[in-house]
């Protein structure tokens, strides 16, 4: 097959990806293909998202494994977590990232409601929060009585609808109460329902919204692919599909305003059009975990990457996250 490009953008200081395991790491049919790069699906008056692509920078390093790249405009800033230290932290542009929150009850993943107030999926504390300040307010904690496993990550419709999944990344097997593995949506006025109850070895982690919201983008990191579901009016899934598989472990996601997916691998962040096809990879200096738009006319992409924080211009805008 015809190579397409890898595009290798690695900040002059590194030297290259960890590789290492991710602490918060069934193939339902069709799909492209995520381990060739290939251009030869591609609509012809579809534009590269790489051409044009900036240097690899670095935001931050020495955390312990950071997740949940958010960019707020409201405020011109950066928010991000580092897992196991319990911490969110905060970027303004310039100098060091501060603390915005600690004991975050072991946030991953963040996003923004419709009002720009944060959302965290907190592994610590096995639930969805709504907050700014130091005491978030629960959204959803448990489902049919029993204990989430540990909310993973999470996106917000224009009308609230909040869609999240639940693997079981921050828990022992014996703490487990739900037998399988959730995609979840909790409607504006408060209901939750498991629009997708998965196998216990499936492993549910980023998700995305498509620029009309009307595909769900969600990430196995353990099959390796991308499934997407069709999003109905009323904020309903069906058609559970394969979209891509991609290299190992598939994690946080973002999506530009051209529809491209932005998938976290283990080779970087693999960059795919509408149709599934690849167009190509950026290389970071370690294994990324999420990415998310922000910064100028939403050109920037944030990418959290084990012990560090990266980022990288792009030529067309992104999707801001929420």
């Amino acid at each position: 097959m015809r190579d397409l490009r890898t595009v290798l953008v690695v900040a002059l200081a590194a030297c290259g990806g960890d590789g290492g395991g991710d602490p918060d790491g069934g193939d339902d049919g069709g799909g492209g293909d995520g381990d060739v790069t290939d251009g030869g699906g591609i609509d012809a008056a579809a534009v590269d998202p790489l051409l044009g692509i900036g240097a690899v920078t670095t935001v931050g390093t020495g955390y312990m494994f950071t997740e949940g790249p958010q960019w707020r405009a409201a405020t011109a800033d950066l928010v991000f977590s580092d897992i196991p230290a319990a911490t969110i932290y905060r970027w303004t542009g310039s100098g060091a990232p501060t603390v915005f929150r600690a004991a975050s009850g072991n946030s991953n993943g963040l996003t923004l409601d419709p009002a720009g107030t944060l959302v965290a999926c907190e592994h610590g504390a096995r639930r969805v929060a709504r907050g700014d300040g130091a005491t978030p307010t629960t959204i959803v904690d448990r489902f049919e009585g029993l204990r989430l496993n540990s909310p993973n990550d999470a996106v917000v419709r224009s009308d609230g609808t909040i869609y999240f999944t639940d693997p079981p990344y921050g828990i022992q097997d014996n703490q487990r109460e739900l037998t399988f593995m959730g995609v979840f949506r909790v409607a504006p006025g408060g209901a939750v329902t498991a629009e997708r109850r998965g196998a216990l070895s499936e492993r549910p982690n980023g998700i995305a919204l498509s620029p009309a919201a009307s595909l769900l983008y969600v990430s196995d990191s353990e099959a390796s692919m991308v499934r997407v579901f069709d999003v109905a009016a009323g904020g309903g899934l069906s058609g559970a599909r394969t979209f891509v598989t991609t290299p190992t472990g598939p994690d946080g996601m973002a999506v530009d305003a051209a529809g491209n997916l932005y998938v976290s691998t283990s080779a970087g962040v693999a960059v795919f059009a509408p149709d599934g096809q690849r167009w190509g990879t950026i290389a970071v200096p370690q294994q990324p975990s999420n990415v998310g738009f922000g910064g100028a006319g939403d050109r920037t992409l944030f990418i959290t990457a084990r012990t560090g924080v990266y980022q990288v211009t792009l030529v067309g805008p992104g999707l801001p996250r929420h």
